[in-house]
């Protein structure tokens, strides 16, 4: 989801622990560390990695395209292939019928089948293109927060995965219960009476 998008959903960040000066040297180090790979021509069924906010289509970091202000502004791209099942059914019935007439049987052993629908699987994924999903990123490295343009269980958990990969810090999650963590002045005994509590459903 993009940040200029008309209807926006966040995840919010708290950033633990600072990188060392130049903040923007280390910020680009660590985005070139896992910076997009390309899965066109290999087998994975799945890549992420950072790419530019400006072009996430061709990733690249050159110069300060990163930096806008006191922001840091860059994409979690997660590129997916997806086989349809019923395309793999369809060169499955094509490869059997091409054996058992190879070898004049009827049926084919359950192994056999396997073998086939894996070499199948196997060829699709090197046929068809990986579809592109690109998450939007605000970093206020001043404030520790970051902003994630999406509420999405699976990209939430590569950013703070490839997050504390590539820049050796860790995100926490912000909901009230953290938030309410760092308050100033929150003692043990005042979280020890946040932490039974349980969210309340608003009737309209």
């Amino acid at each position: 989801m993009s940040l200029l998008s008309s209807a926006i959903s966040i995840t919010r960040y708290r950033v633990n622990g600072k990188l060392d000066d130049p903040i923007s040297d280390a910020v680009y180090s660590g985005l070139r560390k896992n910076m997009l790979p390309d899965i066109e021509d290999i087998e994975s069924a799945q890549s992420a990695g950072w790419t530019s906010f400006q072009d996430p289509f061709t990733p690249s970091f050159e110069g300060s395209s990163f930096v806008y202000g006191n922001y840091f502004v860059f994409s979690l791209r997660i590129d997916k292939k997806t086989i349809p099942a019923k395309l793999v059914q369809k060169h499955m019935a094509i490869e059997i019928a091409k054996k058992c007439k190879a070898t004049g049987r009827e049926f084919l052993s359950r192994n056999e089948k396997k073998m086939i629908k894996e070499n199948v699987i196997s060829i699709l994924g090197l046929r068809i293109p990986a579809t592109p999903n690109i998450y939007n990123v605000l970093w206020n490295y001043e404030a520790s927060q970051i902003w994630f343009f999406t509420h999405l269980k699976g990209p939430n958990e590569e950013l703070e995965t490839l997050f504390k990969t590539s820049f050796g810090l860790v995100l926490t999650r912000i909901f009230p219960f953290t938030f309410a963590e760092s308050f100033p002045g929150m003692s043990g005994f005042d979280l020890d009476l946040l932490t039974p509590l349980s969210p309340t459903k608003l009737l309209r």
